[in-house]
Order: C-alpha cells, then structure tokens, then sequence
C-alpha cells in the first residue's frame, strides 16, 4: 500500500512537471514526459481509449474500463497536470519573466543530461538508431528555423492544424501553440475564435469544430502509430525522440533574443514569440550564474538516475 501511495505519488510529480513546463515557450509536456520515463505508458494508455473502452464503459464494467486505459495512472497525472498549472506554473512564469536566462538554463541542463540518460536506453546504436536520431533532431532544427506561414480559414486546412497541435503536445521537443504560430493560425484560433466562444458566436464555433475534430483525429492517430512503432522498432522509436530533444535544444538555448508578434487588440491583446536570434553569451555575472544553473540542472538529473529506481523508457513502469 506504502509502495503504491509512493509511485502515485511521483507520476502526480511527473504531471505538476509537465504542467509547469507548458509555461516555458519550446518546452512541451510531451518532452517532460519522455525524459522522466512515463511517455510509453501515457501514449498507451491513450491509445486504449477508443469503442472498445467506451463499450465498458456505457456497459457498467468499470474495473475492466479502468485496466484498458490505465485509468489510474492517466487521471493521476492529469490531476498533477491541472495543479501545476494552477499553481506552481504561475510561479515559473514568473521567475521566467524576471529571469529568463537562469530558467532557460536550467532546463537547457535538465534535458541535456536526460538526453544522455534516454539514449543510453537504446540497446545497440546501430546504423537504423543513428539515422533515427539525426532525423529527429534535423526535423526539430527545421522546425525551430521555420518562418510562419499566412492564416487560412480553410476547413481541411483547420482541421489539419489540429491534427499537427494535437500530435505535437504529445511529442517530445515540440509546443503545441508554437506549431500553430508556424502554420499561421494562431490569432484565428487561440484568439479571435476562443474570445468569441464566451459569446456564443456561431463564427467561433466554425472555426474550432474542425480543429478540435482534427485534434481528436490527431491524438487518436499518433498514440496508436508511437505504440505500434515502440513495439515494433523500440531502438529506432527511442533514438528520433531522443534526437527530436536534442534538436529543441536550439530552442531552449539560454542566450537568444526572442521575436514576438502581438496577436489581438485592446485587453485580448497576446505577445507570442514567432522566433529567436541566437547569440553566443558574453563575459558576465549572469553568464557564470546560467553555466551554474546548467550544470546544476544536469546533476540533478544525474542524481535522480542515480539514487531513484525510476523506469526509463524501454521498461515497464510499475503500475499506479
């Protein structure tokens, strides 16, 4: 019972993380959640909700609904997810508004060193790994370099833009707001049609069915294509996801200038970073103090994987 309180414990810790980490722009819950060795079983549990569970559910048989999904463990991170949010992820923000550098650096040590720890979970580095792993990192260096496109009120292309913000809350390395800034439909979304759906406007309604449809599509499609892919090509799976982290580094990087783009008006009005221009770090106190809390990140990391007995990606973590 003590062991079970415990590990429910740390997956409530693992989601306030990923909650918090939703503050930090190129950060997502999704990359969270493969470096503390939870992403396979959460993209399981995923991909167990569908009409089979449904079925279960509507039917009474609750135990075998929650066994399907893992219900457990979803809901207690979810729950960590929503408290984090509410909580501690304001404090970030704020410590990310006062000191940007220090915070950037301090997650620029964390996933570092726990790109290290991941890679080190693929059991043979062969020519299939190695490709993985410079895939993933090209593609989130493209992404990150990327310029954005023009808004489109498209219905495919809505539904499209919910598929890919769906896809990349749930992969490592990439921001779901970020994608849809890249893809040009970030104001039409996130500003214009959710300030209007307090209203009831039907104009909100034709622009957000199609993406919360794609969305659907979106986290329904991917969780079933990673769980097969990490049954099937484990080492391949693990090294592009390592390597999807690894490119988002460049986002993370501690020293850059963002380029923001206001979206809005008035009290709507939201400042989104569209870009960085990256810069090497002058002689200073504040770049001393940013190496420091790089490497400080990095060893706690190194300690956790030292002293803790969590599973890592590749094995089977104990259940909830």
């Amino acid at each position: 019972m003590k062991d079970k309180t415990l590990q429910a414990l740390f997956v409530f810790l693992k989601g306030a993380a990923m909650g918090a980490a939703n503050v930090i722009p190129g950060v997502s819950g999704g990359t969270v959640a493969f470096i503390t060795g939870i992403y396979e079983r959460l993209i399981n549990g995923i991909k167990g909700f569908g009409p089979h569970s449904l079925k279960l559910l509507l039917t009474g048989r609750f135990a075998e609904f929650a066994k399907a999904t893992d219900f457990v463990f979803l809901a207690t991170l979810g729950i960590g997810v929503v408290v984090s949010i509410l909580t501690l992820a304001r404090v970030l923000d704020f410590l990310f508004e006062k000191h940007a550098v220090l915070v950037w650096a301090f997650f620029f040590g964390l996933i570092l060193a726990s790109i290290l720890f991941v890679g080190a979970k693929v059991k043979r580095w062969t020519a299939g790994p190695v490709a993985g792993f410079l895939v993933g990192a090209g593609i989130a260096v493209a992404i990150a370099l990327l310029k954005p496109a023009s808004e489109s009120e498209s219905i495919p292309y809505l539904m499209l833009c919910g598929v890919v913000a769906m896809a990349s809350m749930i992969m490592p390395g990439l921001s779901g707001s970020f994608v849809l800034l890249l893809m040009g439909n970030y104001q039409l979304i996130m500003i214009d049609s959710v300030s209007q759906l307090g209203d009831l406007d039907p104009a909100a309604f034709r622009i957000l069915v199609p993406v919360g449809v794609g969305a659907v599509i979106g986290l329904i499609s991917l969780s079933h294509l990673l769980s097969w892919v990490f049954r099937r090509f484990h080492d391949l799976a693990v090294a592009m996801l390592t390597g999807f982290v690894a490119g988002s580094l460049l986002i993370i990087w501690p020293w850059k200038t963002e380029v923001t783009e206001t979206f809005g008006a008035g009290e709507a009005a939201k400042e989104k970073v569209i870009g960085y221009d990256w810069h090497l770090p002058s002689l200073s106190g504040e770049t001393f103090a940013a190496i420091g809390v790089i490497v400080a990140g990095f060893l706690l990391v190194w300690l956790m994987e030292k002293f803790s007995g969590t599973p890592r990606p590749g094995a089977d973590s104990p259940k909830v």
